[in-house]
């Protein structure tokens, strides 16, 4: 009886589609990040791409639905930077500093690699889906910070600690625009006074009143 073997062409075809997709979130990624979302365009981001419009119709019906897959790319991958930040076994074990850093350096480093996040997401008009796509992440970043703060100070009671943990977040998203839109050799001083901040705040909820 004779062998079969499996065509591999579909197979081919299927990574060279996948690799398609990656290079038209990729130039969309950088056509968001330098026009911002409202000006980019489809045309743009094909021309990004180095591909025809047509071609890349047929992998995204429109703008809309390439941010979309853009977002869940960058929500996956943030979400890793976040537990890889957070995810700490003894947070009230580690001094400030180095707590400070370990939180800080990730999301520091996830901003710098994808420029296309703050044009989808630092807008004070983001689209609802995409605040609702960012809804969970910030929820459970927030949760988490406030673990953290409970461990370092756990006379504080849960409002102050709610309170505390969102007032953290926001110091990081207040600072992390400034850094990224910052010239390269610009950026390490701005990030140590983001972490100054972060630490006085911090020492001044661990001081007991």
């Amino acid at each position: 009886m004779a062998e079969t073997t499996e065509d591999p062409r579909p197979r081919r075809r299927q990574a060279r589609g996948e690799r398609r997709i990656a290079e038209i979130l990729a130039a969309a990624a950088t056509v968001f990040a330098r026009l911002g979302y409202e000006a980019a365009t489809t045309n743009k981001i094909a021309a990004e791409a180095g591909i025809s419009p047509g071609s890349l119709y047929q992998f995204f019906t429109n703008k809309e639905a390439i941010a979309r897959a853009l977002v869940q790319d960058y929500l996956l991958e943030l979400g890793r930077a976040h537990r890889g930040a957070l995810d700490l076994a003894d947070p009230a074990g580690l001094g400030l500093v180095e707590l400070v850093d370990r939180v800080v350096d990730p999301i520091v480093a996830f901003n710098l690699a994808h420029p296309g996040f703050k044009a989808l997401f630092a807008r004070p008009d983001m689209p609802p889906e995409l605040a609702t796509a960012l809804a969970p992440l910030q929820t459970a970043l927030r949760a988490r910070v406030e673990q953290v703060i409970g461990e370092l100070a756990p006379h504080r009671d849960g409002a102050e600690r709610a309170r505390a943990a969102l007032t953290c977040v926001h110091i990081v998203q207040g600072v992390i625009p400034l850094i990224t839109a910052a010239d390269p050799a610009e950026r390490p001083p701005l990030t140590g006074e983001l972490k100054r901040a972060l630490c006085g705040y911090l020492e001044s909820l661990i001081a007991r009143p």
